[in-house]
């Protein structure tokens, strides 16, 4: 399997951060923190086979994982079929265990209520010492830490934060891990150390929707933290007119999936909250009624019903993307750890007694259908859809700015295809950063300079005139510590030899990188790994030794240098990758623009996309807009955006580097010609480069126009619009002919 950046530099994080954890006195824990998505589980297995092999670890390892429900049974099976190859590490059920213990590189499956219910098997002493207390103390008789896993936790005991995490604890001191590592898209637990992958960065990669549209065939609008849809007609005929909109969409977005060739067939989710088996009955009839009139019955194969957990085996074959089934009624329940990508549409009538959309809500339907080829050219699939009649639903602070989204624009009707050839910008690496490439990257540039032969290890010692500068800095910033004032540095000191070290790695980032305290990490973790896989010392057993060779007076200078050349090939890499530019031959403009919460609809005559949800920034635009709108010839127009190939763009080259112009308006005319065009100020640095750009793109392409723009008055606008001639290097007046 390929992994993701994302996915790589989480293990990366992961790796650091538990080997430091685990190499230091006491219990800790690490959190995981990931979207519903991002495959976490996938994630996990590959930090702990690479976490199997990393030498620097004092002890072996045994690991627990602990999971709610039945999703212990799910991921044992993701993991086995993960390891099928490399059999690195073993999967087990307690049974499974070979003479009552956990051997190193194992991990013993676990159901998350088996463990904490009192009068559980596993728990309890028997005759046989057949229990979970004393297979971990067995473990432990044979020299191995333990690593507790403990996966969606927020799931595991009632709906209460306070219940969940008092569970959360009671489980970790129950087994007393030397390390928990807790893994989900909303953790519960503190954490000596953090590693997060954020929305965007699963975004980046095409593994999830881009967003989830509320009810998008009716208004929605926020009134502080509650959403409320106007929905046409009486109450008692809401329910109905949700399900047949519904029943629309999944029907449109299986049209456009066939128009792709593809024969994934979407899933429409009815969720039901947890209620009293009476209760039950009536919303079931009443759903499965109305799923009736539209011929869709279990009878037919076009509707499954999974109401208990016990009776939920039948929902791996719902989750192929060909399968007939249509509709899938369920609870709230089985829904914890099922995959199902196909799944694009949840429908929540009235019956919760409250609703509050959270990532565990729609968690779902947030997954794409076909991960490794990303986002498609039809904008509808790009997207999950919630249908509700629920007069107000609360949306939790983490879902809106990166999920929930209410406003969107669709494309008109009357349009035809464009077909125009734009550009994009391959996925940016982080520049003021450094990832866990650059370990290796240091490593490799240890070897060129041979590193290992020019430093003198013999009785080397932290020099006094390093600690007086040390001193004379008066240090209250570093990564991890601060020292103030004129502190007594002891060079046998670990604690103070620590600082020094931190305060040599940030000093060795500047000036291309801000020393936050992941960066640190890495230039410190490169060191560590060159001392013990070039001169098999281990920094964990002689950490004074490592420091004092590392920054002596003999060597500084030296791992400095390394340091720079790595530096240089880790920005190389960066800056390659950021400017590699990737083509799309037919662009045409997006079926439908999801935007935030902060834009407003803007009367308009001849936008091609209905609503025109504007912005608000910059009064040249709305200028613009008008003078379009004004002129006769104009047959529509787009309000162009920016970031990714949803939008149109030109290549232009500024500096020596390629780069991407997202042109601000595209225009189409009555006689059938296509103008481009950018309001742009005359003073900007990128005007010429910009300007040569558009011009080298539009005398390339028949049937083009336009340039940059410019108002006669720059302040309210009421003057004349000019287009920029690059061969003149001057403003002549924009002629709409």
């Amino acid at each position: 399997m390929i992994l993701k950046n994302y996915q790589e530099n989480a293990i990366g994080e992961l790796i650091h951060d538990s080997v430091t954890l685990l190499n230091s006195d006491g219990k800790r824990t690490l959190v995981f923190k990931a979207p519903t998505g991002s495959g976490k589980t996938i994630i996990m297995a590959e930090f702990l086979k690479q976490l199997s092999e990393v030498k620097e670890l004092n002890a072996p390892l045994s690991v627990i994982w602990a999971a709610p429900r039945k999703l212990h049974k799910q991921s044992k099976k993701k993991l086995e079929d993960y390891y099928d190859k490399s059999r690195a590490i073993t999967c087990s059920y307690f049974d499974d265990l070979s003479d009552r213990v956990i051997a190193e590189n194992e991990i013993l499956f676990f159901n998350w209520e088996s463990i904490n219910k009192k009068n559980a098997i596993y728990i309890r002493e028997n005759e046989q010492e057949n229990n979970l207390s004393a297979v971990i103390e067995r473990t432990r008789d044979e020299s191995r830490k333990i690593l507790l896993v403990i996966d969606e936790s927020h799931f595991a005991a009632g709906s209460a934060d306070a219940k969940e995490l008092t569970a959360a604890k009671k489980l970790r001191n129950d087994i007393e891990p030397d390390l928990t590592v807790e893994v989900s898209a909303t953790p519960i637990m503190p954490g000596d150390k953090t590693v997060s992958v954020t929305i965007d960065e699963v975004k980046l990669e095409g593994m999830i929707k881009k967003s989830v549209i509320v009810n998008p065939e009716y208004k929605t609008v926020f009134k502080g933290d509650q959403l409320f849809s106007e929905i046409p007609g009486p109450d008692n005929d809401s329910d109905e007119l949700i399900l047949l909109t519904a029943l629309e969409k999944r029907q449109e977005l299986e049209r456009a999936y066939k128009d792709l060739g593809l024969s994934i067939r979407p899933l429409l989710l009815i969720q039901i909250p947890d209620k009293n088996k009476n209760s039950d009955v009536d919303v079931r009839e009443k759903i499965t009624a109305m799923l009736k009139n539209n011929d869709i019955t279990e009878a037919n194969g076009k509707l499954k019903i999974y109401l208990s957990e016990e009776k939920s085996e039948g929902l791996d074959l719902v989750s192929k993307e060909d399968d007939e089934t249509d509709v899938l009624i369920f609870k709230q329940g089985i829904a914890l750890g099922w995959d199902c990508p196909r799944a694009q549409i949840l429908v929540l009538f009235r019956e919760w007694k409250s609703l509050t959309f959270s990532i565990q809500t729609i968690g779902r339907i947030m997954r794409m259908p076909e991960p490794d080829t990303g986002y498609y050219k039809s904008g509808i699939l790009n997207h999950a859809y919630v249908y509700t009649n629920f007069p107000n639903i609360e949306v939790q602070e983490d879902l809106a700015g990166g999920y929930v989204t209410i406003q969107t624009s669709k494309r008109k009707p009357e349009y035809r295809s464009l077909a125009l050839k734009s550009v994009y910008s391959k996925r940016q690496r982080e520049k003021t950063r450094l990832t866990p490439t650059y370990i290796q990257i240091f490593l490799n540039e240890a070897k060129k300079y041979k590193l290992k032969d020019k430093i003198d290890t013999l009785n080397q010692r932290v020099s006094a005139s390093l600690i007086r500068n040390f001193e004379a800095e008066e240090i209250d910033r570093l990564a991890h510590r601060g020292i103030k004032g004129t502190v007594s540095i002891k060079v046998d000191n670990e604690e103070d030899l620590q600082g020094l070290f931190d305060q040599f790695a940030v000093g060795c980032l500047a000036p291309e990188f801000f020393p936050e305290p992941r960066s640190v990490d890495r230039v410190k973790t490169a060191i560590y790994y060159f001392f013990s896989t070039a001169l098999g010392i281990k920094y964990t057993k002689r950490f004074r030794e490592v420091i004092n060779i590392a920054i002596s007076d003999k060597n500084i200078d030296k791992f400095k240098e390394v340091i720079g050349h790595a530096k240089r090939e880790y920005l190389k890499g960066v800056v390659e990758s950021e400017f590699e530019l990737v083509p799309v031959e037919n662009w045409n403009i997006p079926e439908i623009i999801v935007t935030a919460r902060d834009m407003e609809e803007l009367d308009v005559k001849k936008s091609i996309m209905e609503p025109f949800l504007y912005d608000k920034k910059w009064k040249t635009e709305k200028a613009f807009i008008e003078f379009l709108d004004r002129n006769e010839k104009v047959e529509w127009w787009f309000k162009n955006g920016d970031g990714d190939a949803t939008y149109f763009a030109v290549p232009y080259e500024m500096s020596g580097k390629k780069m991407v112009f997202y042109v601000d308006f595209i225009v189409k005319f009555k006689d059938g010609s296509v103008g481009l065009y950018d309001p742009h100020g005359k003073q900007f640095a990128d005007l010429e480069a910009k300007a040569m750009g558009l011009s080298q793109y539009i005398q390339s392409n028949k049937g083009l126009k336009g340039g940059i723009v410019n108002n006669t008055d720059e302040v309210h606008y009421s003057g004349a619009w000019q287009v920029y001639n690059i061969e003149s290097k001057g403003w002549e007046i924009l002629e709409m002919s």
